[in-house]
């Protein structure tokens, strides 16, 4: 069931994790999707408590090599990214199809302005 255009996503004003969810399941159909302008998502709650919580996240880490993981990223777009691996079983085969099929970005880049963006009413 591989569908051939892959659809674009306006990620402005989209609740995080409910976007994430409804792109995960997309994924895992066998559909191709690119996420744009993933700076401007909201995420519901507290600002300060958002913040104080992603910064405890961040700090974790190895306490031997840190540079051997876990990686924090801290672009919206791999937040965003990282938010749909978790939602997909990123370690079988059919999960890391799934996740090459997800591009993120922030912004819009060239080839998708002038490609008619979707939102996603659910989210």
């Amino acid at each position: 069931m591989v569908l051939e255009k892959p659809i674009v996503i306006d990620c402005r004003d989209h609740l995080h994790g409910r976007l994430c969810s409804v792109v995960a399941k997309e994924l895992l159909a066998g559909q191709k999707i690119v996420l744009v302008r993933c700076e401007d998502m909201v995420i519901s709650g507290s600002l300060v408590r958002n913040q104080t919580k992603y910064a405890q996240f961040r700090k974790k880490r190895m306490n031997t090599n840190p540079s051997r993981g876990p990686f924090h990223f801290k672009s919206p777009a791999r937040m965003v990214w990282r938010t749909v691996r978790g939602m997909v079983h990123q370690k079988s085969h059919r999960g890391q199809a799934a996740i090459g099929r997800l591009s993120t970005f922030e912004g819009i880049p060239h080839p998708y302005d002038k490609v008619k963006r979707k939102v996603i009413p659910a989210a």
